[in-house]
């Protein structure tokens, strides 16, 4: 980056300071990854010159032909990835393929059924602070507060009471498995359709390490930058009897001109996914994610639902007397990058929350392994026991740098 460097030192002078804090510390949110040199490359491309608004071979500026190849090949490596019938690799992000496939099923105050954010699902899931809790007549369901699971018995009460034209699954911080065909089964007998949002599973889904819900359920969305670890975007796969409307629904519905450096990136990331080491790299993120877990419940400290199925896992602090605020700062002192998060019955302000949620597919992307996570749950630990130690917490971030710098940012 020397031509930066020269040319706006202060922009390069922040970049390399975030490079160093990724480099000497160790990220654990759930919803972040490292990508490649190929797609950090394709990403700072001369695709980011021209505006390709329309799809392929459809477009409204001439000289778009390499972009149409750029674009083909992203949908065409990512429904080879999936098996879907037809895919949109425009969406700019997660929320904007769930509304996409919103606007495409139902109309303004049309209901919708759907997981709280407060007990593990997403803003783009009927917040009232989101646009489709805004839009939308939603009616929302959560865990057993007992197995702190999923009851799909319940889910299925709700949605013929609410009778929903969409009824989303698919989860920010739900730490189990999701039984998507359940979910398709109960929109049947309502009369409902089903969108998946895979956004963090995508990777584990796309590799057969979680169930995918492609060809299950009638629309999948996602991001391509957590588990898929590819640039920052969305993505939408559906059949083909609904190509032509979700189409419409991203452009003009909700977008003008793609981001054609961002999806020449995807297509990158799509390729890489194909690859046999990338189905390893995902069985890693749970095994790491589950001996991770194991170390903390076995240092007394509580996991919701008892465990983890996937790449992440929710601790409640309640019994520490903790905040999620309190044990996020503590933790990023020591070097240790976490996010605070509501927990089932949460009793606290979600600015505040009795919960952390903590993720390792970044951990295992740099190739940090099982024999690693004990490590670093004893490092959160002592942390959590006492956040007010600032000698230990300095020790701690001194250790953290050092374990850290012995792991590459880029995966091979």
């Amino acid at each position: 980056m020397s031509y930066l460097g020269d040319t706006d030192s202060e922009i390069a002078d922040i970049i390399e300071k975030e490079r160093l804090r990724q480099l000497n510390g160790l990220e654990l949110i759930a919803s972040e990854n490292l990508v490649s040199r190929a797609v950090l490359e394709a990403m700072g491309s001369i695709m980011t010159n021209k505006y390709a608004e329309g799809y392929p071979g459809k477009r409204y500026y001439g000289g778009c032909e390499f972009h149409d190849m750029a674009e083909n090949l992203a949908r065409e490596r990512l429904n080879s990835l999936f098996g879907s019938e037809h895919s949109n690799v425009q969406p700019h992000s997660g929320t904007q393929a769930n509304m996409a496939v919103y606007f495409g099923c139902m109309n303004v105050r049309d209901p919708l059924l759907s997981m709280s954010l407060a007990q593990g699902g997403h803003l783009s899931h009927g917040s009232p602070v989101n646009f489709s809790g805004r839009l939308f007549n939603v009616t929302h369901y959560g865990v057993d507060l007992k197995t702190e699971t999923l009851d799909y018995g319940v889910i299925e009460e709700i949605a013929r009471k609410s009778r929903p034209k969409v009824i989303v699954c698919g989860a920010s911080a739900y730490p189990r498995n999701i039984d998507f065909k359940a979910f398709q089964e109960i929109a049947e007998g309502v009369g409902a359709r089903v969108v998946a949002d895979i956004a963090h599973i995508a990777g584990l889904c796309a590799t057969g390490v979680h169930q995918s819900p492609v060809n299950i359920v009638d629309f999948t969305t996602t991001t391509t930058h957590k588990t898929l670890r590819g640039p920052r975007g969305g993505a939408i796969l559906c059949r083909k009897e609904d190509a032509q409307n979700i189409d419409k629904q991203v452009f003009p519905g909700m977008q003008g001109g793609p981001l054609m450096h961002i999806i020449a990136a995807k297509a990158v990331c799509f390729k890489e996914a194909q690859k046999p080491s990338f189905r390893d790299y995902n069985i890693q993120i749970v095994k790491n994610s589950k001996a991770l877990a194991e170390c903390l419940i076995e240092n007394e400290i509580r996991l919701i639902s008892g465990g983890t199925d996937n790449h992440l896992m929710l601790l409640d602090l309640s019994s520490l007397g903790l905040t999620g605020l309190e044990a996020e700062i503590a933790l990023g002192k020591a070097g240790i990058t976490v996010n605070k998060n509501t927990i089932p019955n949460e009793q606290r302000s979600p600015f505040v929350t009795s919960g952390l949620r903590i993720g390792t597919p970044t951990i295992t992307t740099r190739g940090m392994k099982e024999q690693d996570m004990p490590i670093i749950g004893e490092w959160i630990t002592t942390v959590l026991r006492d956040v007010n130690n600032n000698f230990e917490i300095n020790r701690i971030k001194t250790e953290v740098t050092e374990f850290s710098k012995k792991f590459p940012l880029y995966p091979e």
